[in-house]
């Protein structure tokens, strides 16, 4: 185990320095992040949010679970395949999270990623994940169809069965069905009512959706 661990601080303090070498995507959010555990580093067997925009901007995140050490790590409107490629050393292994909630792929598939590419992008973050965290819990939340990319709801579609699917029977691994709560009552289209005026990002009230899904899971 002490053997594991060090493995994991090597290869951070590596990635470490390539990050001080190199730029990439959001940088500068990462650096903030790694200002603010400069400053008050989590405890481990947090519960960690990561992902897109849909993170980063779900402002009132900790408040809604007060009596929770949630960990917020969303980095603006980033790919999931960015998540795999660049920022797990930064803003995930470090913390050792208890349990981890991912969203992200929609902007993927906005760049015009396919839904199976999508779905493998993920299958590499699990197996990072389960690799480097084994008794970490995983959670996927689903892909959300925005009004205003009507044009992908079919990928968007097929990218959530694909990794729902992969997901089925891996251990601590978890599909977290949430396109159902955002959609209009008896449809299977998204409530615009829920959405922002860029009508991409939850208001408040689509924030409340997720919430009565993820309550429990997150307890």
């Amino acid at each position: 185990m002490k053997l594991k661990l060090l493995l994991i601080f090597i290869g951070c303090a590596f990635a470490a320095h390539v990050f001080a070498q190199q730029g990439f995507p959001f940088e500068n959010e990462i650096k903030a992040f790694k200002h603010q555990d400069s400053l008050n580093f989590p405890k481990p067997n947090g519960i960690l949010f990561i992902g897109s925009s849909s993170i980063r901007l779900w402002s009132d995140l900790e408040q809604r679970f007060p009596d929770k050490p949630i960990i917020k790590r969303g980095v603006g409107g980033c790919l999931l395949q960015q998540v795999v490629e660049y920022y797990t050393p930064y803003i995930l292994f470090p913390y050792h999270p208890r349990k981890i909630f991912i969203y992200a792929g929609d902007n993927d598939i906005s760049a015009g990623r396919s839904a199976v590419y999508v779905s493998n992008e993920f299958g590499k973050l699990w197996t990072m994940i389960h690799e480097q965290l084994p008794q970490a819990e995983i959670y996927f939340l689903s892909i959300k169809p925005s009004p205003v990319r009507a044009k992908y709801y079919g990928t968007v579609a097929k990218a959530n069965e694909l990794i729902k699917a992969w997901m089925q029977n891996k251990p601590q691994s978890h599909f977290v069905d949430l396109v159902t709560v955002t959609n209009k009552p008896g449809t299977s289209l998204p409530d615009s009512s829920l959405f922002k005026k860029d009508y991409l990002h939850l208001n408040p009230k689509g924030y409340d959706k997720w919430q009565s899904v993820l309550q429990p899971l997150v307890n």
